[in-house]
């Protein structure tokens, strides 16, 4: 079984990463998708741009971003999906969600991760 993890797209592929899936709504800027080296963005799965400006990476708005980005989560028709997507691909290798904040610690991949964790057991 695979490990799910949580890396910034800006940092280099590594071979331990497995599949790699950009969980961020827009584009990261300054690299190139050849340098991303992505098996796949999804979109979908990313906060709503409503929550992501409001909450702008602000350390003190997290728990409330997690809270309201764990509910949108809830109403997302993608969300069965990706599940079943990420416990298959856990089968057979790492999967890292990838991410271009600069707060590791704060930001939707974190919750994602977290949320992840609890249904592919």
């Amino acid at each position: 079984m695979g490990k799910l993890q949580i890396k910034r797209v800006y940092l280099p592929v590594t071979s331990t990463d497995g599949k790699r899936i950009l969980i961020d709504r827009l584009w990261p800027r300054g690299i190139s998708k050849t340098k991303a080296c992505l098996d796949e963005w999804n979109k979908e799965i990313a906060p709503s741009n409503e929550l992501r400006k409001w909450f702008q990476h602000d350390p003190e708005k997290f728990a409330e971003f997690k809270q309201k980005y764990l509910d949108e989560l809830k109403v997302n028709p993608s969300l069965k999906e990706f599940v079943i997507q990420i416990k298959q691909a856990l089968q057979q290798e790492n999967v890292t969600l990838l991410f271009s904040a600069k707060d590791e610690l704060h930001n939707n991949a974190v919750v994602l991760q977290d949320y992840l964790n609890n249904e592919v057991k």
